[in-house]
């Protein structure tokens, strides 16, 4: 059997760990990441760097290398690739499943203001603060970009490029991040708004804590859909109960 993961998540990692011990004598798991971070964890396994060249490449590339399952293990906003990898996975008929971490809750105090996109968000902003904390990385920045009243932090694995709002501090960090460090991020840089995307998990989940505790609003963008008909299970260990009943299924 040879699996391929789409991934650069925590949750894709956990998966090819699970996998490297779990997996019968022969079989393989292929770990693909989009290579958009200079320095990437790399999972235990094989692993590629790069694009597939859309749907069409991802489904060659299943055929030519014998895939018998493909998980989806990208970011919940990598929202293109998922859309190509179901169109793959139907082209080459190969099973497909989406792993896709719980989406966050909004807790009593918490003032959420859930949008659809970034130019969404960055329309909202006006009435809502004027120091942004920007949490929705470095790829998105020029939505902001036409904002000269507000002032933002903007925290990013990688330093972005592009056009950006003019008044711009850049933080370059990677979680998990602690409620402690979170607390006197927003009392030391005067944070009175934040922006995130629905990212999920407990990595950067603190942020959402201290800003309730420091009455801040959040503006939170909601998550693209996952393509019609495509299975979805939020851990990597389902994932695994997955690929053995697919394996069952196959020896039959």
């Amino acid at each position: 059997m040879h699996v391929l993961v789409l991934g650069g998540t925590t949750e894709a990692r956990r998966l090819a760990e699970n996998l490297a011990g779990a997996l019968p004598a022969g079989a393989r798991v292929t770990s693909s990441l989009a290579g958009r971070v200079a320095s990437p964890k790399l999972p235990p396994g094989e692993v590629r760097v790069g694009g597939f060249g859309g749907a069409e490449g991802l489904a060659d590339w299943l055929r030519t290398h014998r895939v018998d399952a493909l998980i989806d293990a990208t970011h919940p906003f990598a929202g293109t690739i998922s859309f190509h990898a179901a169109s793959a996975a139907a082209a080459a008929h190969v099973p497909l499943l989406a792993l896709r971490r719980p989406g966050w809750v909004p807790a009593d105090g918490d003032r959420w203001h859930p949008v659809g996109s970034l130019a969404e968000a960055a329309q909202a902003l006006p009435g809502l603060g004027e120091r942004v904390f920007l949490t929705t990385g470095r790829m998105g920045l020029a939505a902001f970009a036409g904002l000269d009243a507000q002032w933002f932090l903007m925290r990013s694995v990688d330093a972005p490029d592009g056009p950006h709002p003019a008044r711009m501090e850049i933080l370059l960090d990677r979680g998990p991040f602690t409620l402690d460090g979170e607390r006197e991020l927003i009392r030391r840089h005067r944070i009175d708004v934040l922006v995130t995307k629905d990212s999920g998990g407990d990595a950067t989940a603190p942020k959402l804590t201290a800003a309730r505790e420091a009455g801040v609003p959040v503006v939170v963008v909601r998550r693209p859909p996952v393509p019609d008909g495509v299975p979805v299970v939020p851990t990597p260990e389902l994932a695994g109960d997955w690929l053995s009943g697919l394996r069952g299924r196959q020896a039959l």
